[in-house]
């Protein structure tokens, strides 16, 4: 079993590590919010469904209210509950439909990386970005490396490189992908200004 770093919390990461819908939760929930409040997130939504790890079954099925009132805590999982709870159940349902809700189906005997970032992608609340990230995350720290995964990966693939969550194995790793994001936002922002 793989062992992540990605929220500094031990058991947050504990269950990032040991389910792979947590994991999945947590990318979808990565976005405007900072990366370990979406990772912390999968623990306080198990524990809000009273689960040890998150069945896509039961959130698919779960009343859409319910699932809201989970996101919106408090804590909130996100900063934007109502949005984010639509998207998770929406994503167990693919998972339900798809895979019979077994999470590690998605990437268990994939031809190549093409076909993981596809299926990534084809995922609701999966755009290319957050598909290339997590099959980087995927073949950096769960061993789950089918033949092209980093090019499928694209520049977060690359190894060294400290552009996202798929590079975070502890504090200080974490501070280098914060400061290449800033830099990145820093360029961004320079380039629209000339």
């Amino acid at each position: 079993m793989p062992t992540v770093h990605l929220t500094q919390d031990e058991a947050a990461d504990d269950l990032l590590s040991r389910d792979p819908l947590a994991l999945l939760v947590g990318m979808l929930l990565d976005q405007q919010v900072p990366m370990e409040w979406a990772f912390s997130a999968p623990k306080l939504l198990a524990e809000r469904m009273g689960a040890q790890v998150l069945s896509a079954h039961d959130l698919a099925a779960a009343d859409p209210g319910t699932v809201e009132a989970w996101f919106k805590g408090p804590p909130a999982l996100h900063r934007y509950p109502g949005s984010m709870a639509k998207r998770a159940q929406a994503l167990a349902q693919a998972l339900v439909d798809t895979y019979d809700g077994r999470t590690e189906d998605l990437w268990t005997g994939v031809a190549d990386g093409r076909e993981l970032f596809k299926r990534l992608s084809d995922l609701p609340g999966f755009g290319a970005q957050k598909a290339k990230i997590f099959v980087a995350l995927l073949g950096k720290r769960y061993e789950v490396r089918p033949d092209g995964w980093r090019a499928a990966a694209g520049d977060y693939g690359e190894e060294g490189a400290y552009r996202s969550v798929a590079d975070i194995v502890d504090a200080e790793s974490l501070q280098k992908v914060r400061a290449t994001k800033q830099e990145a936002k820093r360029a961004a922002k320079a380039a629209k200004g000339s």
